[in-house]
């Protein structure tokens, strides 16, 4: 993953528990370096350490971590200089969703070898959405529920997430449903 996964990993880190919290997590996970350069590359097993050593240290199951941090990345990319992104990615929470993978696309210009998910919408009635989640990466289904709420939160849209099928639990990949009761198209 790219640095700045892992930079935005220790922001929230400090943000919440404390530099102390922090050096803490990076020695358990093994990670020598204090801070992550954001436009290079890092094994993605890195990631998965520094999140379960953040577990270990925070005593909070890592989904709960992970959930966090997808709520965390939506403040943390518009707070680092990425915030016009979501203006191109649309102007609600619908149509965002339905632009993720363009907005990757758009996002692969800067990021060399970039390896994004992918978000597959469709309509299922005027409220409902089924958003398919397709990823190289496993377990990380957590974070996108945070996503979601980071980024319900952002357009100022209600939500109600509902995660029927889970990789983890041997679906093919992940889909939720997205329920917006107030939605006007």
């Amino acid at each position: 993953m790219y640095g700045l996964v892992n930079e935005a990993v220790r922001n929230l880190v400090i943000t919440n528990a404390g530099e102390d919290t922090w050096n803490q997590i990076r020695t358990k996970a093994g990670v020598e370096v204090e801070s992550f350069s954001r436009m290079d590359q890092y094994p993605d097993d890195l990631t998965y350490r520094l999140v379960g050593a953040a577990s270990e240290v925070l005593g909070a199951p890592a989904d709960a971590i992970m959930e966090q941090f997808g709520e965390f990345w939506i403040r943390y990319t518009g707070r680092e200089g990425y915030g016009h992104l979501f203006d191109i990615a649309g102007n609600s929470f619908r149509d965002f969703l339905f632009n993720l993978d363009a907005l990757h696309t758009r996002v692969g210009d800067n990021f060399k070898d970039l390896r994004p998910p992918s978000f597959k919408c469709e309509d299922v009635n005027e409220q409902t959405i089924r958003m398919h989640y397709l990823t190289e990466r496993p377990g990380l289904c957590p974070m996108v529920l945070g996503l979601l709420r980071g980024l319900a939160d952002h357009f100022e849209t209600e939500v109600f997430v509902e995660h029927p099928v889970c990789s983890r639990t041997g679906g093919e990949h992940c889909e939720f449903l997205l329920t917006m009761p107030h939605a006007n198209r």
